[in-house]
């Protein structure tokens, strides 16, 4: 069965998406106007409006699409026959790496930035994701379901772990507390996050 043809609009807003990727790796957020995105796209400015109200609309957009897609897709899938540290670690270098990428980093406080006085907006796009499965999910759940790891409530388990990678390798990054990590100090918060998070969750050996 052949794909349904694209229509007009949807090419257009696709090359307006693939525009503003690119443009915002180039000039950053800030330094893309919606007339460079026009020029960009090929499009006229009037058609960029029509598909994207505001720069900042654009911009939740391209964060929910970057976030979701870090969200679901991952390399690593549980293996029950290897051992759980290795996979873990790579699990959570996943996690670092994608929540700490500078250009995740700027669209999140252009929508921190625009949306502050629109908190509504905001927490129903959070609520939304809050909502999907992702990669972390499936990982630990199937690490509970072969009794590698011990835990009777998966989503605040998760939190948790969120919240140890998020509290060194994200939000200190978005209100500019800290530079940007080296290597050497994201391996030693990934080695640390799992160290901690399974000394706690790991099934004890008889």
């Amino acid at each position: 069965m052949k794909p349904a043809k694209k229509s007009r609009s949807e090419i257009k807003r696709e090359a307006i998406v693939e525009a503003a990727n690119v443009a915002f790796q180039e000039f950053g957020v800030q330094g893309t106007s919606m007339d460079r995105l026009a020029e960009i796209a090929g499009v006229s400015k009037r058609t960029v409006y029509n598909h994207f109200a505001t720069k900042a609309e654009l911009v939740m957009y391209l964060l929910t699409d970057n976030w979701e897609a870090s969200l679901l897709k991952s390399t690593v899938i549980y293996q029950p026959k290897q051992p759980i540290y290795e996979q873990f670690i790579r699990l959570i270098e996943e996690q670092v790496d994608s929540m700490s990428d500078e250009q995740h980093i700027e669209l999140v406080r252009v929508v921190i930035g625009s949306f502050f006085y629109e908190q509504d907006t905001l927490r129903k796009e959070i609520d939304r994701l809050i909502t999907i499965e992702t990669a972390v999910h499936r990982f630990i759940k199937a690490a509970v379901k072969d009794n590698t790891l011990e835990i009777k409530d998966v989503n605040f388990a998760i939190d948790q772990l969120n919240d140890l990678i998020k509290g060194r390798c994200f939000w200190p990054l978005v209100f500019k507390l800290q530079d940007p990590l080296s290597e050497a100090e994201k391996d030693f918060v990934i080695k640390q996050t799992a160290n901690i998070f399974l000394d706690h969750y790991l099934t004890p050996t008889i």
